[in-house]
């Protein structure tokens, strides 16, 4: 499975883009900004193709088991062999301070000025589930980050 990001808005404190499953539009992600020189906290990862894998521990997959129920959840998706970033998720946000270097997926985004993802819940429960599948069934899943 290849699952893909197309950043197309800018701002200050965040980007703003697309995510594909298998070139299927299926919502819009909100991360840190773009930066050329890496601030910890503030900064989104760069453009590459990284594996996705299911991480079945820590305070978001506890929290997410809690929230969803075993039925759902089977552990957050985690992006791995990122340079200069360790725990990359991928998971809902209402704003930046929420990512941390992480992608936030939801169905309403805002100008990246306004710092705004919406609906993002409704967003993940959608997207989750084919990509949990697809793991649990020994399928290797691949993210696309690509700035235009």
């Amino acid at each position: 499975m290849i699952l893909k990001v197309l950043r197309y808005g800018k701002g200050e404190k965040c980007t703003i883009g697309l995510f594909f499953n298998n070139r299927v539009f299926q919502c819009y992600t909100l991360e840190d900004e773009i930066r050329e020189v890496k601030v910890p906290g503030e900064t989104c990862i760069r453009d590459g193709i990284y594996e996705v894998v299911l991480k079945k521990h820590g305070g978001f997959h506890e929290r997410d088991l809690k929230r969803y129920g075993k039925d759902f959840h089977k552990g957050m998706l985690h992006i791995l062999d990122v340079p200069e970033f360790t725990d990359i998720l991928i998971h809902r946000v209402n704003d930046d301070d929420d990512t941390d270097g992480c992608l936030g997926v939801g169905d309403q985004a805002n100008l990246p000025e306004r710092n705004w993802m919406g609906s993002s819940t409704s967003a993940y429960k959608r997207i989750y589930p084919p990509i949990a599948e697809a793991l649990l069934a020994g399928e290797r899943v691949f993210i696309q980050y690509k700035t235009i």
